[in-house]
């Protein structure tokens, strides 16, 4: 699974896009200096029944952004993306290559 498919499973599975949980997270606090991704995790679970995979990607947008290591576009691997930017507003809007 890509890490934009597991974007797009949290989206389904929560009803908020990701960078609506982003905005949760700040409200929270839960993107500041120092947070362990352990308290996002616990937050993800109980919130919204995340698992620790699906939440661990939402860890990488919270606390790095919108930007995957290139190593992982078009690398035909298991969590391979079309390209290094994740489409963090919602599969309804999302454009072609992503």
């Amino acid at each position: 699974m890509s890490f934009q498919a597991y974007l797009d499973t949290i989206e389904r599975k929560t009803g908020l896009t990701p960078r609506q949980l982003v905005g949760v997270a700040h409200e929270r606090g839960l993107d500041a200096p120092g947070v362990k991704a352990t308290e996002i995790i616990e937050w993800l679970k109980s919130d919204y029944d995340l698992g620790r995979g699906h939440a661990m990607a939402m860890v990488h947008v919270i606390t790095k952004g919108d930007r995957i290591d290139p190593k992982h576009v078009g690398s035909g691997g298991t969590h391979a993306d079309a390209s290094d930017r994740l489409w963090l507003d919602g599969i309804a809007t999302k454009p072609e290559g992503f």
